[in-house]
């Protein structure tokens, strides 16, 4: 269970990673079934530099899902702040969401709907809505007290019940509440939005590997010398781009 790994320490997690080569299979876009032999990588990327910061080689078998807290773990072993953890909608589960909120970082995750119904009051984006069902608009975020502030509607300034409690001007929701739905910036926001896109880059990363460093044509029967080769690729994509950032940062120094 992956909220097993919620209070286990990353050592402990890394050593029960399965890596030896296994089965797996995952329906197409047409619903059939394509089934494959080998291993997988798990990477987390910083989305400015494109570093990859954590990796982990796992067995084909192992779900995404629960290579997130390792990774999440990871990284908090390094000497960097995390403000965000950007993932798409296959990493929506609850404990994700409390790994990411103890490391004092936002979720930018797709919502798993989980065959939920309507919320009475919030849109489908778990924004506040008045009495007649206009929406609050999103105006800041509180670090102190890890709360969302929303302004009332622009619809709501001549409304009779401008005056009544049932039409509040500010409407305040703690993200401790509910993890999964009120994150910073609020859900539906562009800086959301733009935050979401950038997940995108380890997309690219990957692709990279694969088209550069060949990692979709591994053949190993152990996943011991699998590991290996996953481990130098990513330090052999890191080294140089680490190298070429410094001279690039030298060279904006000298004076032309």
């Amino acid at each position: 269970m992956i909220a097993d790994q919620l209070d286990v320490p990353l050592e402990t997690l890394r050593s029960q990673m399965l890596i030896e080569p296994a089965w797996e299979v995952k329906k197409t876009s047409e619903g059939k079934n394509v089934f494959w032999y080998g291993f997988k990588g798990h990477l987390a990327v910083g989305t400015k530099s494109q570093y990859i910061l954590q990796s982990i080689m796992s067995s084909d078998s192992l779900n995404d899902g629960k290579a997130a807290i390792p990774l999440l773990k990871g990284l908090q072993k390094l000497p960097l702040s995390v403000r965000y953890g950007i993932m798409d909608a296959g990493y929506g589960s609850v404990p994700i969401y409390q790994q990411i909120y103890r490391m004092e970082a936002h979720s930018i995750l797709a919502y798993n709907k989980r065959n939920e119904g309507e919320t009475l009051g919030f849109d489908p984006r778990f924004a506040p809505t008045c009495v007649r069902e206009y929406l609050y608009r999103y105006d800041s975020y509180d670090p102190k007290y890890k709360t969302l502030t929303f302004a009332r509607p622009k619809e709501c300034k001549d409304c009779p019940l401008a005056l009544d409690s049932l039409c509040q001007k500010i409407y305040k929701t703690w993200i401790e509440t509910d993890i999964r739905r009120h994150t910073a910036p609020a859900r539906g926001t562009k800086k959301w939005e733009e935050l979401y896109d950038q997940r995108t880059v380890v997309e690219r990363v990957i692709a990279y590997l694969k088209e550069f460093f060949q990692l979709n044509h591994v053949r190993y029967r152990t996943g011991k010398k699998a590991k290996f080769h996953f481990d130098l690729v990513t330090l052999v994509y890191n080294a140089p781009k680490l190298a070429a950032d410094r001279i690039g940062k030298e060279l904006k120094k000298t004076p032309t």
